[in-house]
């Protein structure tokens, strides 16, 4: 290709790089739809097992296929003693997510054949990473606080394990529906940065440990998955509701970042956050923390007045926090939260990226100069 033919856009924005049938987003709209299935109707009536079967097969499945993908999942709930002693070597302080990165790229090291690259091998390695990775959370979490390792149940569904190995106790009913809508509503989001990164990785057909542990690297920056803790260090930065507005307003005049409002896609509301903003709701009257969606509530009007207009509105991220607030997560697990939920998704692109190959390998433009004389070190 020619300089002359050559097109560059900053970030790749606007560039098609892959084709999918996994997710759909039309921003200026604020439509989300998985294999063309709205957000608003998988997180209403469908479970995140069914959904992850969605997103793997580009189809619903049959009771008799979910009951056998449910029960395939929940057969690898549970880590190998090798596995939770390398946790137990991580410092008490390290963040959950360096330790999430490190011990999925560690979960090849158990595997027999890490390297296997068909697709059904995929879709193996892919169960078992969406399966154990709650474990590794719950297993940190639980050793650095000095509590007793809580083993898996898999008569528990996905969410209601988790947040039984969490926190030593079965979850209500209330509790586990909250969580298992979160990792609907997060399983998937076409081409983002850290699923883009996963295409990257296996398509040089490297592993699929290796495709996820580089996605949630990526998933760490603040810039993509680290958004929601930024907006929980907000709502406690502010003393009462009556205070939201001036609070708000005097990050504007200094030009700070509002965190969770805008999205490099969305120009209309995120489908996510509106599904969010109920469910957030309801909990925080369950748990008693109605006093962080008031807040939450009065900052979206000021935000709503002085930038709607600008297309810029609450993202999934803002009403995640206090959602994963009132379930009682730590401020550090809320990103880790995002890893559990998008596992499907990744895995999924991972999938789709071995059914039909192609290396990526784009192209720079040079901006730097030409014909420039070396100059010996004793003359510079």
């Amino acid at each position: 290709m020619s300089t002359a033919e050559k097109t560059f856009s900053k970030g790749l924005e606007g560039v098609v790089a892959a084709q999918t049938e996994m997710s759909f987003i039309n921003g200026t709209e604020g439509i989300l739809e998985y294999v063309g299935i709205a957000i608003g109707d998988l997180a209403s009536q469908s479970s995140f097992e069914e959904t992850v079967f969605l997103l793997w097969n580009k189809r619903l499945p049959t009771a008799s296929e979910l009951e056998a993908f449910t029960k395939d999942l929940r057969s690898h709930y549970t880590l190998c003693d090798e596995m939770i002693t390398q946790i137990k070597s991580c410092p008490k302080d390290a963040e959950p997510m360096h330790v999430i990165r490190s011990m999925i790229s560690m979960l090849a090291m158990y595997d027999t054949d890490p390297n296997a690259n068909s697709v059904e091998a995929a879709r193996q390695k892919s169960m078992r990473i969406l399966a154990v990775t709650p474990a590794i959370v719950a297993v940190f979490d639980r050793y650095r606080r000095g509590l007793e390792i809580v083993p898996a149940d898999p008569s528990l569904s996905f969410a209601a394990n988790f947040l039984y190995m969490l926190n030593g106790e079965k979850p209500t009913e209330a509790m586990t529906r909250a969580f298992d809508i979160c990792m609907i509503t997060h399983a998937d989001h076409g081409l983002n940065n850290s699923t883009f990164a996963a295409r990257v990785v296996i398509s040089t057909l490297s592993d699929v440990y290796s495709a996820i542990t580089a996605a949630v690297g990526s998933l760490r920056g603040p810039l993509h998955g680290g958004a929601n803790e930024g907006v929980m260090k907000m709502l406690n930065q502010i003393p009462t509701v009556d205070d939201a507005e001036a609070f708000v307003m005097n990050m504007i005049k200094n030009k700070e970042r509002i965190m969770g409002f805008g999205h490099r896609v969305y120009k209309a509301k995120d489908p996510r956050a509106s599904e969010l903003m109920t469910l957030a709701k309801q909990l925080a009257e369950d748990t008693g923390n109605m006093d962080f969606y008031n807040k939450s509530n009065a900052i979206e009007k000021v935000m709503e007045r002085e930038y709607a207009a600008k297309g810029i509105y609450p993202n999934v991220d803002f009403y995640s926090a206090t959602t994963y607030h009132c379930i009682g997560l730590k401020l550090d697990l809320f990103t880790p939260m995002f890893v559990l939920a998008r596992i499907a998704g990744w895995s999924g692109h991972v999938i789709e990226q071995l059914e039909d190959n192609r290396l990526f390998r784009p192209t720079t433009d040079y901006v730097g100069p030409h014909d420039v004389a070396y100059v010996s070190i004793d003359n510079r």
